[in-house]
């Protein structure tokens, strides 16, 4: 257990829910990309608004109370709140509060949700789904319909990071005047001494690992969710099991080295699946069988709480299909037994290279 790990048992585990934690942020910026060339950039738009107005609704007023902002001025509690959780999850950002009504915050690259190249395919529009769903909506959970947020800069427009601020307007807002935008406005310089820290004695490197973990498994959830309420269960099944499947493929070696894989055969590819389950949180079990190798885990904690639609579970599956292939071409892994919302995988790893000879 976490009190008995070793400085060893910490670092492995470090590097294996880091590379779940990769595993996931790829996914959620795939799905992206695969909306937007696969459909148009009005649906990653919509999809993009949807996942974040989700996210808001459950996350932003229980997250105050739990990081201790509920006493805080509501412009200041609000971008306090994004540098503390996202600091928490692992994303770059800062915090600059001008005063009691007016606080800024700014996201500097490279940014988590765009990552690598993939910020060159991720339109105007679709960055600013983001704010509309998330950030113009903070005033009205508050109960301040005062409250909005002015968004100076985006990084997906050419400038180094998205950035704008919460302020009190004095009067009430009109739906369409929660987000508004001034690019000729700049952010102050962030002093990093004067940010809010988070206790360190608090969130020792195995916790923070945690966190960041579950930040992208959390993205990863609500994703799944929203494109299934959105596109319908075929669609989830085919955009998001084409991401799942790209994704599996391209990031294979990411995956790999950091749990110490370098094999190539079937053995190899059950234990980086099984290496990738415990990663993120599930009891996972590798077994020889006739023919193959099988993998079962004791749940599937990546959908804890919440029932997902059937192809949305089959998209995710999709991940797993495209590391076995990148892995070897002439593995084959098949499903066994679906996870029901509180079941676990099972999956079958056989290898069909005799077969082509």
């Amino acid at each position: 257990m976490l009190g008995t790990m070793t400085d060893s048992d910490s670092t492995s585990f470090e590097r294996a829910a880091d590379a779940a934690a990769r595993l996931c942020q790829a996914y959620f910026t795939g799905l992206i990309l695969t909306l937007v060339s696969q459909r148009s950039t009005a649906v990653a738009a919509e999809f993009v608004e949807a996942f974040f107005r989700r996210k808001q609704r459950e996350q932003f007023l229980p997250g105050l109370e739990k990081l201790g902002l509920t006493g805080l001025p509501d412009a200041v509690a609000c971008a306090h709140y994004h540098y503390l959780s996202n600091h928490l999850g692992g994303v770059g950002v800062e915090f600059m509060p001008e005063s009691d009504t007016k606080a800024w915050i700014r996201y500097p690259p490279p940014r988590w949700a765009w990552t690598g190249t993939a910020i060159c395919g991720i339109p105007t529009e679709v960055s600013r789904g983001m704010l509309r769903g998330w950030h113009a909506r903070n005033g009205i959970s508050l109960g301040n319909p005062r409250l909005g947020f002015v968004c100076t800069k985006q990084t997906v427009d050419g400038v180094p990071g998205l950035e704008g601020y919460y302020i009190d307007h004095g009067v009430e807002l009109e739906p369409q005047d929660r987000l508004q935008f001034a690019p000729h406005e700049e952010a102050p310089p962030f002093d990093p001494a004067q940010a809010p820290q988070v206790p360190t004695g608090d969130w020792p490197a195995v916790r923070l690992a945690k966190a960041h973990r579950n930040y992208g498994m959390d993205y990863v959830k609500t994703a799944l969710q929203v494109l299934a309420e959105q596109r319908g269960d075929d669609e989830a099944r085919f955009l998001g099991g084409r991401t799942g499947r790209l994704i599996g493929m391209q990031l294979v070696e990411e995956m790999r080295g950091p749990l110490g894989i370098e094999a190539c055969d079937v053995g190899a590819a059950a234990g980086l699946l099984a290496a990738l389950c415990e990663a993120m949180g599930d009891e996972a079990e590798v077994r020889a069988v006739d023919g193959g190798v099988t993998v079962e885990t004791a749940g599937w904690r990546l959908t804890r709480g919440v029932a997902l639609a059937p192809g949305a579970v089959a998209a995710w599956n999709e991940v797993w299909v495209g590391l076995a292939l990148a892995t070897n071409r002439f593995l084959e892994l098949e499903v066994e037994r679906w996870p029901a919302e509180s079941g676990g995988w099972s999956w079958r790893l056989s290898d069909r290279s005799a077969e082509t000879r």
